[in-house]
């Protein structure tokens, strides 16, 4: 690895620093040269919480990224970026600690942009958390919003130009959501032909690149039944098939609007066989990100598409009700780390 990989602590007062200290101590292939950009003495909290029994875990402070380039296996580097006054309370809503979470993804995120560090990882964010952290954060739904007005801002872009997708990934499902963090009234304001037709060449690039061949995108309908072609609803009929047949002919391999409680089931993958489809486009959040968690939580990884840098996550929050209690599981976080090894074309490792 020439470059070291970035990983948000995330609210300390969630899980975060908990599957952090978790995949470093069981997936040393998969982290080495990867750090954390949080807080020193908050993970070594973590790492005392979980490892009473277990495999030792030193964490050591670095004072640059490429000092993760040197750390050996089952060791926890960090940069510390800003303090906490004192330890937060596990699973307690802190403005302090959302404060300090977001500023640990700004400060990660620069670092990608600036071409410091190959990839980010994000760790959970509080969305109540982060709205109590007052201006600027305050003003952001989530990390792909906050990730969206930073690299527009590195960029000198106006906002509109740098559209960002969610897309959500396991073994079987790859899901891509035309809007994300909105009311539902509001989602479905957003299922326009440009924006579904901006979804679909997003989806389009980002998938070409990583597998090498023409994606071939399935896209659900917004209605029941996909509308039963105008008596469930006409957005079917006048949004979104004419913006399949508009990617059609711009040389996108898009097919649909199909039913949404068939599309997924149609496009999974399993026992060795490859789904109908490489990926499938959703309206809105609950319709896309329902079939990829019931599939498996500790499976899931959410991938920011559309960005200049490299951006993922473990598909689930902060979980407050078992935070500090060592139940965590780090299989959704080192899935999200092995994911961006691969975006960034580096060794997977065997952990």
């Amino acid at each position: 690895m020439k470059k070291p990989i970035a990983i948000t602590l995330g609210d300390p007062a969630g899980i975060g620093p908990e599957i952090i200290a978790k995949a470093f101590r069981d997936a040393p292939d998969v982290t080495q040269g990867c750090f954390v950009v949080g807080d020193v003495a908050t993970l070594r909290r973590a790492v005392q919480m979980i490892s009473a029994e277990q495999i030792p875990l030193p964490v050591a402070l670095i004072e640059a990224p490429t000092g993760a380039l040197t750390t050996p296996p089952r060791c926890l580097p960090v940069l510390q970026v800003g303090a906490l006054a004192a330890p937060v309370e596990f699973g307690r809503l802190s403005a302090s600690a959302g404060r300090l979470a977001a500023e640990w993804v700004v400060w990660a995120a620069q670092a990608a942009l600036r071409g410091d560090v190959a990839a980010l990882v994000t760790a959970p964010l509080n969305k109540e958390a982060l709205a109590l952290a007052g201006p600027p954060h305050s003003s952001y739904p989530g990390h792909t919003e906050m990730l969206q007005a930073l690299a527009a801002a590195h960029g000198g872009k106006p906002l509109a130009d740098v559209p960002v997708r969610m897309m959500l990934v396991n073994d079987e499902l790859r899901v891509v959501l035309v809007s994300i963090h909105v009311s539902l009234r509001n989602a479905i304001e957003a299922v326009t032909f440009d924006n579904l037709l901006q979804t679909l060449h997003i989806t389009h690039a980002s998938l070409a690149a990583t597998l090498g061949r023409v994606p071939r995108i399935g896209v659900a309908g917004l209605n029941p039944h996909a509308g039963e072609g105008g008596l469930f609803g006409c957005e079917e009929v006048d949004i979104i098939a004419p913006a399949i047949a508009a990617a059609r002919s711009q040389g996108l391999q898009v097919s649909g609007p199909f039913a949404p409680d068939t599309v997924f089931m149609r496009a999974r993958a399993k026992g060795g066989q490859p789904g109908k489809f490489d990926v499938v486009v959703a309206m809105y959040h609950d319709q896309g990100l329902i079939p990829v968690k019931y599939l498996g939580v500790e499976k899931g990884v959410n991938v920011t598409l559309g960005l200049p840098l490299v951006r993922t996550s473990p598909d689930h929050g902060t979980a407050f009700d078992i935070a500090g209690t060592g139940q965590a599981d780090a299989s959704s976080l080192i899935a999200a780390i092995r994911m961006a090894r691969h975006l960034c074309k580096l060794p997977q490792g065997k952990g």
